[in-house]
This record gives structure tokens, C-alpha cells and sequence, in this order.
């Protein structure tokens, strides 16, 4: 099955709504902002995770999809976070279509026995692609409902027989100018870069995306390879992969390099822990219907709503020391 073949598959209609677009705030805000007095866990490692019963089958697999309505195709698409192409909502929708998305590689080494550099194709060779509907809940205090495309990230790691060093997985997103023309303003230290514990990564709801609404991924959101975790604040959800590292420490990260007060290693999402500048107990979701973009706001539940699936990966751990 090729690629193309791999990303047509139907999706269901979801409900029309009038979209109109909100302006945010530049990084230039960053100078004006209270630093949570947890800053000298950027330096620290967590404690190891302990080893406890995985989750059922049946857990596992009510996490793949919800009953809540679906955010339409045109609001995924022009709602966006992705610096590279402008760090207003709107820019990356309205950015010239400059990034190359064929042909595709991506560089996987460190501590694995097979380290290599594939094409996208070969990446995901032999792998079913699976729809999968996830919550996404932005550090912002916004979330949409988004039918991903895509494969299991575990199926593809263990294609490259991580060792016994492979603690951590970094990853890292393209830095090309020409293809980029956000990378010409400093907001982030580029290349884009993040990371999971390699229990986080190989947990079956992981997903490195391909498309959503069963189309490939536009370039705005981060075409045409991404992460997806869906119990983390969507900062974590990597676009536009290039490369993916296993490491023994934990690695650097973007958002936890530039304000480790503010964005945590972790980023699981956490109604309990506010960011410096807002609360985190409340969200505004992205849905299907209304004439307006944002509905009523709802209450943000402990990881997304993904507890009953991930809860066992924290724990022993402080949710509010390890943010």
C-alpha cells in the first residue's frame, strides 16, 4: 500500500460553523511573565518509572476514539501553532505552500541496534494506518476533538531495536529557511526539538501522524509526519519530523529550554497546575457547531481524559513537581 493509498481513507461529515480567526500574544510577552518557583526541576531527573500492570486491552482501546463532536476540517486547519510559518493562529494557513514534503526522510539512530535513515515510505512500510479520534488540549487553554490518521509511534520504534541505554526519545522538527520563513525571527531556539520517556513513546495510544479527515496532513499542521500524545499539552505533539534519537537523558526540549518555569518536561495536562499566566482548570473547545468559533468553555480533566489509559505511567511521581 502506498502512502497516497494509505491516507485515503473516509472520514464522517462533522457540522458547518462560521469560523473567524483570534490574533495571539507575540513571545515578546515572555519579558512580562511570574516564574513558578519550580525551576530547579529542569536540572533534576524524575524518579524512574516503576513497573506495574498495563493497561487492559479494553482501557486501551476506548482510548482510541470519543463521541464528542468532531472540530471541523476547516478550523483544524486554520487555528494553528506552528512557529515555523508565523506564530499568529493564522499564519500557517495563510503561509505560501513552500515546505517540501517529497521526497521525505527521517534520521533514527542513538542507542538502537539498526539505526538508519528512511523515507517516509519506508518509515512506516507494512504498517496499517489507523484513524484514531483524540482530544487535543493546547497549553493555551483551547482543545479541539481531531480524527488522526496514522500508525502506532511503538510499532515503528521497535523496528530499530532500541538498546538498554534508550531512555529517553528525542525528536526533532525540519529547520530550513526556504522552506521555513518563520525561522528568520528568534522566538525559539530552532530546530524545534522534544522528547518522551521511552515508556511515554512506546504507549499504545502514541501515534505519529500522517493525516487527519483521511487526508494527508497539510503543511500548517505539520506535514507530512507528526506526533500525537494525546494526554500531553499539544506543544508536545512534535511537527514536521526529520529526525527521532534514542538517548539515556533526558533530552532538551524546546518549550522547557526556553521557560522551564512555565513548560515542564512533561507537559501532561493538568487541571491542577496553572500556567503562571492563566488557569489550566478550564478550556475553550474548538467544536462542530454554534456560529462561533469557540463554545461554552468545559472542564480540562487530569491527562486529557486519558487517565484511565496513562495513569500508571506516573505513578510514585509528584504531577505538580514534574509538570
Amino acid at each position: 500500500m502506498s502512502l497516497r493509498d494509505a491516507l485515503a481513507i473516509p472520514s464522517s461529515q462533522i457540522t458547518d460553523e462560521a469560523v473567524y480567526r483570534e490574533r495571539r500574544r507575540l513571545l515578546a510577552a515572555f519579558a512580562l511573565t511570574p516564574a513558578l518557583g519550580l525551576s530547579g526541576c529542569a536540572e533534576a531527573e524524575p524518579p524512574p518509572p516503576r513497573s506495574l500492570p498495563a493497561a487492559s486491552p479494553e482501557q486501551m482501546k476506548a482510548g482510541f476514539r470519543t463521541d464528542e463532536v468532531l472540530t471541523r476540517y476547516e478550523d483544524i486547519t486554520t487555528y494553528n501553532n506552528f512557529y515555523e510559518f508565523g506564530t499568529d493562529k493564522s499564519d500557517p494557513s495563510r503561509a505560501e505552500r513552500t515546505l517540501r514534503t517529497s521526497p521525505w526522510t527521517v534520521a533514527v539512530g542513538g542507542a538502537c541496534a539498526k539505526p538508519g535513515k528512511l523515507s517516509l515510505e519506508d518509515l512506516i512500510k507494512g504498517l496499517a494506518p489507523q484513524e484514531r479520534i483524540y482530544r487535543l488540549r493546547c497549553v493555551e487553554g483551547w482543545s479541539m476533538v481531531i480524527p488522526w490518521l496514522g500508525v502506532p509511534l511503538a510499532d515503528v520504534l521497535k523496528r530499530f531495536e532500541p538498546t538498554s541505554k534508550a531512555k529517553y526519545v528525542a525528536f526533532t522538527t525540519l529547520a530550513d529557511r526556504k522552506q521555513m520563513p518563520g525561522l528568520a525571527y528568534p522566538s525559539i531556539n530552532w530546530p524545534y526539538r522534544e522528547g518522551l520517556r521511552i515508556d511515554e513513546a512506546m504507549h499504545p495510544l502514541t501515534l505519529l501522524a500522517t493525516g487527519l479527515y483521511g487526508k494527508s496532513l497539510p503543511q500548517q499542521n505539520g506535514a507530512p509526519l507528526r506526533l500525537v500524545v494525546p494526554w500531553k499539552y499539544g506543544f508536545k505533539s512534535i511537527k514536521s519530523i526529520i529526525a527521532i534519537t534514542f538517548v539515556e537523558r533526558r533530552p532538551l526540549t524546546s518549550w522547557n529550554d526556553l521557560q522551564p518555569s512555565e513548560y515542564g518536561f512533561f507537559s501532561n495536562v493538568n487541571p491542577s497546575v496553572d500556567h503562571p499566566r492563566w488557569s489550566q482548570k478550564t478550556e475553550r473547545r474548538i467544536a462542530g457547531t454554534g456560529s462561533k468559533l469557540f463554545v461554552d468553555r468545559i472542564p480540562t480533566r487530569l491527562f486529557n481524559g486519558y487517565g484511565d489509559q496513562v495513569a500508571s505511567l506516573y505513578a510514585g511521581m509528584s504531577l505538580r513537581l514534574w509538570f
